[in-house]
């Protein structure tokens, strides 16, 4: 892969890239220029004596108080140390790599008035493999997200503390202390100057990374869960006359044309569909297949208007204040209140997505669908699929607490400076977890709906169902008789979050 050109527009397959698939970045000469004209800017502006905000004021409440010149400096390193109180389990490495991806490109951009050294040494971090270990919650999501980003920041300067990438053995390293770690990769620790401790920690760019890789895996899990949708409609012996065109154009959602149309690639020349297309009595199927294409599709919908708000949110300036032309400017453009409706906007798509595949796997195990109880080959000797019908009930029940908005709170905070805040980092985590509980729910239903195809053999399913399910044995393989299903969910939840089951993948 090419170096990513810091300074410009990111795609989430570029977060995606840069943040764990090890891509380097560098910084091109006309973002070098930006920075330089804008540093020159708030040189000017500090210059004529005036107060600045964050240059030679307090910050927050205490942005009355004067610094003088002579501990400009310290003020930006006093800065990184304060908000760096973080709690929690630490984010995941491609998360802290994705602040530093993103927290360097907005820099970049030239707009927030830091030298092109500041710059330069977060590019030499992400291209070395150095990346922070940050604590996940303190954030309120507005006025950037100070506490996790100070711990990002504390790596530039020698502090804090790191994670390096071991490419020969393809894992992360032990925890180092921030200025070890900078020593083995060779990299110097900058020495701040006037509004660059600020410039490192005033943005959306936590809630960005976090959110924005979830996005990328949500994708993935979607059509997964379609997948597997399509392959319980084939265990049932169900019909798809409902994802035909005929009546999926009469409502042309994009989202629910594109479900309808990935489900009849599925299921295309299935041997099961022909073996009960007539003399079935049943006439119609459950919601929880009939209607995949207008819920999924919803769903896709959904991720699609998140995906784009995290887009332009990656495209913007987010510091503050941000040198234009030659002003420096205090604003608000840290406020994170549209990526926390998204994000919770996301979650709530997601929640019905897995409780929609939770219902898919109490059909398969209910007995009525030409398939014995529970999915067990000795019904009552064997409890089958029981239990982890069980489990995926637990998830998406859970899933229907985490999707509470978290964009509907606010606290005050900064002496009631700070005093309506988003809550998008929270909004952030809690997505991430519904996206990992989703996905170990669509492992159950492809666990349980691979079993009741392969009831039916010698009929084969569609070709994407075949596909799927040799995808399935490939990470999974039938197990005969009851047995712990534990590592074979872990496994396919895995491969569902890594994009093994995307529609594309299925159809190849």
């Amino acid at each position: 892969m090419k170096p990513f050109p810091l300074g410009r527009d990111v795609t989430l397959r570029d977060l995606v890239e840069v943040s764990t698939l090890g891509r380097k970045v560098v910084l091109p000469p006309d973002a070098k220029r930006r920075v330089l004209a804008a540093r020159k800017a708030l040189g000017a502006a500090t210059a004529s004596g005036g107060a600045v905000y964050g240059v030679n004021t307090g910050f927050g409440e205490l942005a009355s108080r004067r610094i003088p010149q002579d501990q400009v400096r310290t003020l930006q390193y006093n800065l990184l140390r304060s908000h760096a109180c973080g709690v929690g389990e630490p984010l995941a490495p491609g998360e802290a790599r994705g602040i530093l991806f993103l927290r360097a490109n907005e820099l970049a951009r030239g707009h927030s008035g830091c030298r092109v050294e500041l710059a330069e040494t977060l590019a030499r971090l992400i291209n070395a493999g150095v990346t922070p270990v940050i604590p996940s919650r303190g954030s309120v999501g507005a006025s950037g997200d100070l506490a996790p980003q100070a711990h990002a920041a504390l790596l530039a300067i020698g502090e804090g503390s790191a994670r390096i990438w071991n490419g020969a053995r393809k894992s992360w390293g032990p925890v180092l202390d921030g200025r070890e770690a900078l020593r083995r990769a060779g990299v110097r620790p900058v020495v701040l100057e006037a509004k660059e401790g600020l410039s490192l920690i005033n943005g959306t760019q936590a809630m960005q990374a976090v959110g924005g890789l979830a996005l990328h895996r949500a994708e993935a899990v979607l059509e997964a869960c379609t997948a597997a949708g399509a392959m319980s409609l084939e265990a049932i012996k169900g019909t798809p006359v409902p994802y035909e065109r005929a009546i999926v154009e009469l409502k042309p959602h994009p989202g629910q044309l594109w479900a309808a149309k990935t489900l009849r690639s599925l299921l295309h020349d299935s041997e099961i569909r022909e073996s009960h297309r007539e003399g079935d009595p049943r006439v119609q199927d459950p919601y929880s297949l009939r209607c995949i294409p207008q819920v999924h599709g919803a769903v896709r919908d959904a991720l699609a208007h998140a995906a784009e708000t995290v887009r332009v949110e990656m495209a913007s300036v987010t510091d503050n204040p941000v040198v234009v032309g030659s002003r420096v400017i205090s604003g608000g453009n840290f406020h994170g209140q549209a990526l926390a409706f998204v994000f919770d906007y996301a979650a709530i798509a997601l929640c019905s997505l897995a409780s929609m595949s939770e219902r898919r796997i109490a059909q398969l195990v209910s007995g009525v669908h030409a398939l014995p109880p529970f999915l067990a080959e000795n019904p009552g000797l064997e409890s089958g699929f029981m239990i982890p019908q069980v489990v995926a009930a637990a998830l998406a029940s859970e899933n229907k607490g985490l999707a509470h908005p978290a964009s509907v709170d606010s606290i005050p905070t900064s002496a009631e400076k700070e005093d309506f805040v988003s809550m998008g980092m929270g909004a952030a985590l809690k997505l991430s977890k519904i996206i990992e509980h989703v996905s170990h729910v669509v492992a159950i239903e492809f666990l349980a709906a691979g079993k009741g195809v392969e009831m039916h053999a010698p009929l084969k399913p569609g070709t994407g169902v075949a596909g799927a399910l040799g995808r399935l044995r490939a990470v999974a393989p039938r197990l005969e008789g009851d047995a712990s299903l534990h590592a074979s969910i872990e496994a396919v939840s895995a491969a569902v979050l890594a994009g093994d089951f995307r529609v594309e993948e299925c159809l190849s």
